[in-house]
């Protein structure tokens, strides 16, 4: 025997703590007659309460919303459902009536308004989820009416992706777009998430990701050379290798983050601790930074002023050059990443006799335990101290025969 379906039992539906939630009363009756299939609340972690339909039509997933309670009585609501359901079980999609204007809701319009209204305010990762938007996701599905996107698009772009850039890439692009789609649908009751949502498994094998990676001395005496020529991508490169630190905060070096003591302190809003670390500058790195053009504050700079991105077309075509010069010394090239030189450079300072501890404050890593409890030091001369033995270490490589 169904339940009833009222008022007081949609005011005292439980709201979810994050996204939106849809309680279904496949018992409930109304008017004495039991409700369609599919029939439902959505109700979202903002208090948002709407009666919605589900129904699979040609083997797909469909939803369409009612109307909003309390605009909507729950006979009303369900007195819809029931000619929704006619129309569907006599193969009408009722969702047709509702054609958006693709103008106006499309893929890269929905991403644009995600990363001004939450990534940029919210996560550290800012940078890298709007680059990610603007390379990979926008020239394959940035066109695609938001109502209209498919899994099938969404799985051709990862593939697409994966073939270029690697499935860690395809990952993490993936994770980027299910999140800016999840924010969506939070804020569009028409917008069908299980219909664009690819539910497949991670493309990289976690374990494969737990990288060790370093470059040998002979693929740094290659490519020490190579990024001479390689504009302000070959000098962005050689910062990384000469500081220890990620792409994303060397890509966004700013001129007045170097203070007149020659140390650039990168702040803690753009560091991924979230706490500011000192890199005292060494000689070769400086000279590197100063050779820039200073038309903005940027060091490494596009040619629109904006921090440098344009690493995949560059460091494909930095891959060749080593994989053609190597070949010719009978070496194989295997793939390594940019984040790569991170670890290169921390263990080119033990071999250059830097203590373990402070190669790890260089790298910016939080010291645990006691020691990072009580020892409030700033180890800015250790550091210099370690980053120029760095640097002098690299400069011997790259300038051997």
């Amino acid at each position: 025997m169904g339940g009833p379906l009222n008022p007081e039992v949609v005011e005292s539906l439980p709201l979810p703590s994050r996204g939106y939630k849809v309680h279904y009363f496949p018992d409930a009756i109304v008017q004495g007659t039991q409700v369609p299939r599919g029939f439902g609340v959505r109700c979202t972690k903002a208090g948002l309460k709407s009666f919605v339909l589900n129904y699979r039509l040609r083997g797909r997933e469909h939803r369409f919303t009612i109307g909003r309670w309390p605009d909507w009585s729950c006979v009303a609501a369900v007195r819809e459902a029931r000619e929704l359901r006619r129309r569907v079980d006599s193969g009408e999609n009722p969702l047709d009536d509702r054609a958006p204007d693709p103008s106006t809701k499309t893929v890269a319009k929905l991403l644009d308004d995600f990363c001004d209204r939450y990534v940029l305010e919210n996560l550290r990762s800012a940078a890298a989820i709007k680059s990610a938007f603007e390379r990979l996701v926008k020239p394959q599905i940035g066109k695609v009416g938001i109502y209209d996107l498919r899994r099938s698009h969404v799985a051709k772009m990862l593939d697409a992706i994966e073939d270029g850039c690697g499935p860690v890439m395809a990952d993490r692009t993936r994770a980027y777009v299910r999140k800016a789609l999840s924010w969506y649908a939070q804020r569009d009751d028409q917008f069908n998430l299980n219909a664009a949502i690819v539910k497949v498994a991670p493309r990289a094998n976690p374990k494969e990701r737990a990288r060790t990676r370093i470059l040998t001395d002979e693929e740094i005496r290659v490519l020490w050379p190579l990024l001479d020529h390689a504009g302000t991508f070959g000098a962005l490169v050689k910062v990384l290798l000469l500081t220890a630190q990620r792409r994303d905060e060397v890509a966004h070096m700013s001129r007045k983050e170097i203070g007149p003591d020659k140390i650039w302190l990168i702040p803690a809003t753009r560091y991924k601790t979230k706490i500011a670390n000192a890199v005292p500058l060494s000689k070769a790195a400086l000279d590197i930074i100063d050779a820039q053009p200073d038309g903005c504050d940027y060091v490494f700079a596009s040619s629109i002023g904006t921090p440098f991105t344009a690493f995949g077309k560059n460091k494909a075509v930095l891959d060749n050059a080593m994989e053609k010069e190597l070949r010719q010394r009978g070496v194989e090239l295997p793939n390594w990443t940019l984040h790569d030189l991170r670890r290169t450079a921390k263990t080119l300072m033990t071999r250059a006799g830097v203590r373990p501890d402070l190669s790890e404050r260089v790298l910016g890593h939080v010291i645990g335990g006691v020691e990072g409890t009580y020892d409030r030091h700033s180890y800015e001369t250790e550091k210099r101290d370690a980053l120029e033995k760095l640097a002098g270490i690299i400069l011997h490589i790259g300038s051997s025969a």
